[in-house]
């Protein structure tokens, strides 16, 4: 730790003085037009919080291309899809370099100008680029809670985000039911969600829209429970469900209003009826000796997406995970085909503010 908080000093040093600058000014990294434009206004304008009103967020997460680009990532991504996505979905870790654990890198702050963002946060270091391998060092929710990381990680992105000016999206610990016990127990992690909160706020960042994100497994249900901040600290509530299918060794095929609806009314009974719901993350693995299935998977999501009323975003997973049978992206045959489809229907196509 005392290495990382080293390295990270060098980092500090070019930022430092950055709030007080206005963005688009040289040295603070940030664009001069993130928030540009009048709100939204009309019957279908988005809330405060970026609830839509009459549709949903059509979204994705994209893995960055081979050149190390996002930005070629995602436009790669939305020729495919014949559309521009509303939301576009990124990772970080804390260790407040460069490549991946600054918020808002400037080919987020390029695509964020037309494209809401949402930023999840962890509480980790990647021992590989863009957590390849899914290897990491847990910083720990006792040591955030405590403030150890306030003046050296988190108050810098605090400040960053705060001068982007345009509202963001941010989860701190994703699926935070599958972190535990690594990182902590459920009370420290309340803890630490609550101080990372109470920190943005106390240096005045007011443009940031906050997502509790769970896995939405119910074998968790008491687990997630007892991980909910509370009602004062969440704006939206964030669910990761899949039709892992053959991935995970499971003989059932779950369509998409099955693979979605228990967990999503579940969340409603049990944690908050009132909060939105992100579908944060969402795919289906192929069905190899029936294709087509993918296609009829996606095809059907504009079907349901109105029978799950407080399902304002729909995020897709755009990325293999490890295993046989576990390619969960839209990018070619029939998984392609249905996903553009689903995305034309005018239920995922809603004005996105440029604020």
């Amino acid at each position: 730790m005392g290495a990382l908080l080293a390295g990270i000093g060098v980092w500090l040093i070019r930022e430092e003085g950055a709030e007080d600058k206005e963005p688009g000014v040289a040295g603070t990294g940030l664009p001069g037009n993130a928030a540009s434009g009048s709100y939204p206004d009309g019957t279908c304008a988005p809330s405060a919080s970026l609830e839509p009103r009459c549709g949903a967020w059509w979204g994705a997460y994209i893995p960055y291309a081979r050149s190390g680009s996002l930005k070629d990532a995602v436009h790669d991504f939305e020729a495919k899809i014949g559309r521009e996505l509303d939301l576009v979905y990124n990772y970080h870790d804390m260790s407040n370099t460069p490549r991946d654990g600054v918020l808002l890198t400037p080919d987020e702050q390029e695509l964020g100008r037309d494209r809401l963002l949402m930023l999840a946060w962890e509480s980790t270091v990647w021992t590989e680029p863009h957590h390849e391998n899914w290897t990491e060092t847990q910083l720990g929710w006792a040591n955030v809670a405590a403030g150890k990381f306030d003046e050296e990680i988190i108050d810098p992105q605090a400040r960053r985000l705060k001068a982007y000016g345009k509202r963001v999206f941010l989860s701190f610990d994703q699926e935070t039911d599958f972190r535990t016990p690594d990182a902590g127990t459920p009370e420290e992690f309340v803890a630490a969600y609550r101080h990372v909160r109470d920190r943005f706020e106390r240096l005045g960042v007011d443009n940031v829209v906050w997502v509790w994100t769970v896995s939405g497994y119910l074998g968790n249900a008491g687990l997630m429970k007892a991980l909910y901040p509370g009602d004062a600290y969440v704006d939206w509530i964030g669910m990761d469900q899949y039709n892992y299918y053959l991935c995970h060794d499971s003989a059932r095929w779950l369509d998409f209003d099955r693979s979605q609806r228990p967990s999503y009314e579940w969340l409603r009974a049990n944690i908050s009826d009132e909060k939105p719901v992100m579908l944060a993350e969402f795919s289906t693995a192929p069905d190899p000796e029936r294709p087509d299935r993918q296609r009829d998977w996606y095809r059907r999501i504009p079907e349901v997406a109105p029978t799950l009323p407080r399902a304002r975003a729909f995020v897709h997973w755009n990325r293999p995970v490890p295993g046989e049978h576990c390619d969960l992206t839209v990018n070619e045959g029939p998984a392609l085909e249905g996903y553009r489809e689903a995305g034309r229907a005018p239920y995922f196509n809603q004005p996105v503010p440029t604020r």
